[in-house]
């Protein structure tokens, strides 16, 4: 069967343009690189170290007397540091295989 006002074909021409359009629009709007990204997860963790530092010292000279808060920025900063030493490893590891690939 043919299509004789070309609309068939058309469409799917018009479906792919739009479809690569929104993916440039995503690249562009915010698409962030890996480098990007991990050193934005890396100033978070900073950030969480530096305010459960903080919170320790508040405790110790008495400017904070709640204990659980300052138990929850240390569990806190704890959890991101740990989170960020295994995808530290996860992508050692994958730095080691990709340098034992025969070329």
């Amino acid at each position: 069967m043919t299509d004789p006002l070309g609309l068939v074909g058309q469409s799917q021409q018009l479906n792919a343009a739009a479809q690569l359009q929104q993916a440039k629009k995503a690249e562009a709007a915010g698409a962030t690189g890996f480098k990007d990204l991990l050193m934005q997860n890396i100033e978070q963790v900073n950030k969480l170290q530096q305010d459960a530092t903080t919170a320790i010292e508040d405790l110790t000279t008495g400017k904070r007397g709640d204990v659980e808060s300052v138990l929850l920025a240390t569990a806190k900063a704890d959890t991101a540091f740990r989170l960020l030493q295994q995808v530290r490893n996860k992508v050692f590891e994958a730095y080691k295989e990709i340098q034992q690939l025969r070329v």
